[in-house]
């Protein structure tokens, strides 16, 4: 209790007890007793002078009816030889606990602010619910509206598609009579007028979206097809000669287009690694089926690959035979006179697998072949033995321990897996991001950035000479996972992070 109050108490109960002699001679009736509460022990003492009690010692209360005297017990009083009185009180423990009921106070005031916000809150949440209701009304209306005109709009749509596509195919046609004759970027351009069509009627039994996806790319048809008209009066761009197929009546590579993405591979952006291609057959050289052999998700197991007679097949993704193996390691896969090249898993082993039968037809061991990532290229996994075809065969690209990883390069018997000769390059393996072969002639490249590729270095196995080059190579993506050369098209099929590319090359007119 605070002193003041303790003080105030005291005289009140002072003043009480003189009273009550000075109105009564008799004795004091004695109060009855008070047991002290438990708490805080508190106790006031005061002095004041009266005549009354000269003398004497004084113990009790106010009486049994007072207020007062019923709080207080242990009350006594004396005069001192001045005449002063002085009296001592001890008050009980019961005292009231305002500390706690200051703290109480404030905690209910917080709780009472937390309230108010989170009540607030709630009101805006309902007006937002409010304002989601309707806007989920009106697009339950608009999508009822798009479900009862969806045919009649989709239709629609393609036949305008058809009639774009039919415009241009005469815009080439007639381009081709004022060139006086084809060229290679009209005939490039009539055979993407042609694929578009196959994909516009395809796309006429798929999803309705895709018609976005096919009006951007008869924007971009029409980009080239406008440029095509304003060279026209222009001076002819000196366009490098392409040589008669499957021969090698040239000085070498010498530039390469930019790349044409065909598609992604079927097995979809989580397959970022394998290979694809064309098959060549001397025999029958533009009979070759495309493949595309992607591999698992570990960028390491060679499991199921795709064989398509067209490339409007692959396009369209039908007509596909899809087969499986368990036994190809790493994206240095080819195709060769309809016989697929594979490193076998786990081992430097290489197989002959006939893509008739999907059976291994043989098997051989590549001597001294390093394997299992000992000497892979630049940015791709399992790739130490890569098969290459060329216009004089089969292939196969590895190192040594005893080449100390630079690259080896072995002409193949495609029949036998047997190594007909072998020869041993300056370059190291781990450096170069891929190489291929174009007779007889294996082309490194190396990576300048994200989306930029060079061909940097050659050697000739014709001659046993080698050296640099600078040919620029822009890409897709980052990684370059394969490269095979097709001899009949002189095309580059490169698997460029899952994406499917392919490059025309140019050649030296004259054998150097």
């Amino acid at each position: 209790m605070r002193p003041g109050l303790s003080f105030l108490l005291a005289l009140l109960f002072f003043l009480g007890q003189a009273a009550g002699h000075l109105g009564d001679a008799g004795p004091p009736t004695p109060s009855p007793s008070f047991s002290t509460f438990p708490g805080i022990d508190s106790s006031s003492s005061f002095s004041s002078s009266s005549s009354s009690m000269s003398g004497s010692s004084y113990n009790g209360s106010l009486g049994s009816g007072g207020s007062v005297s019923q709080l207080f017990s242990n009350v006594t009083g004396s005069v001192d030889d001045r005449g002063t009185c002085q009296c001592s009180v001890f008050l009980p423990d019961t005292t009231f606990p305002v500390d706690r009921v200051e703290r109480l106070e404030f905690t209910a005031h917080v709780l009472s602010q937390k309230f108010e916000k989170e009540l607030s809150k709630v009101k805006e949440y309902v007006k937002l619910i409010s304002v989601y209701e309707k806007k989920l009304l009106n697009l339950t209306v608009r999508i009822e509206i798009m479900e009862k005109d969806t045919i009649s709009y989709t239709e629609l749509d393609f036949e305008l598609i058809k009639v774009e596509v039919k415009e241009m195919a005469k815009l080439v046609v007639q381009l081709k009579e004022s060139f006086g004759g084809s060229s290679e970027i009209v005939d490039q351009l009539e055979v993407e007028i042609r694929n578009i069509t196959l994909l516009v009627e395809k796309l006429e039994t798929l999803d309705k979206n895709n018609v976005l996806a096919i009006r951007r790319e008869i924007v971009a048809l029409k980009t080239k097809l406008k440029e095509c008209e304003a060279s026209k009066g222009q001076n002819t761009p000196v366009v490098h000669p392409t040589p008669t197929p499957g021969s090698c009546d040239h000085g070498g590579v010498v530039n390469i287009s930019k790349p044409s993405v065909v598609q992604l591979n079927w097995r979809g952006f989580s397959y970022q690694y394998g290979a694809w291609g064309r098959d060549y057959s001397p025999q029958h050289p533009d009979k070759g089926l495309y493949w595309v052999a992607p591999l698992n998700t570990d960028g390491r197991l060679l499991e199921y690959y795709r064989l398509y007679n067209t490339l409007d097949d692959l396009l369209l993704y039908v007509n596909a035979r899809e087969l499986r193996i368990t036994y190809g390691q790493g994206s240095g896969t080819a195709v060769y006179n309809n016989n697929m090249y594979v490193n076998m898993y786990n081992t430097r082993n290489i197989a002959r697998v006939n893509l008739t039968t999907n059976t291994i037809a043989v098997t051989q061991t590549l001597p001294n072949a390093a394997y299992n990532n000992r000497f892979s290229y630049a940015n791709v996994a399992w790739q130490d033995i890569d098969f290459a075809v060329d216009e004089n065969g089969l292939w196969v690209i590895y190192s040594t321990e005893a080449s100390t990883g630079n690259i080896v390069i072995s002409k193949l018997n495609d029949t036998t897996l047997q190594v007909l000769n072998t020869w041993y390059t300056k370059q190291y393996k781990p450096s170069a991001s891929n190489a291929f072969m174009v007779c007889g002639v294996l082309y490194a490249t190396r990576t300048l950035n994200t989306r930029t590729e060079e061909i940097f270095y050659y050697y000739d196995t014709n001659t046993g000479k080698e050296g640099k080059l600078d040919i620029v190579v822009h890409k897709m993506q980052e990684k370059v996972q394969s490269i095979n050369y097709n001899p009949f098209d002189r095309k580059l099929y490169v698997y460029n992070d899952g994406y499917l590319l392919n490059y025309d090359l140019f050649f030296l007119q004259n054998p150097q």
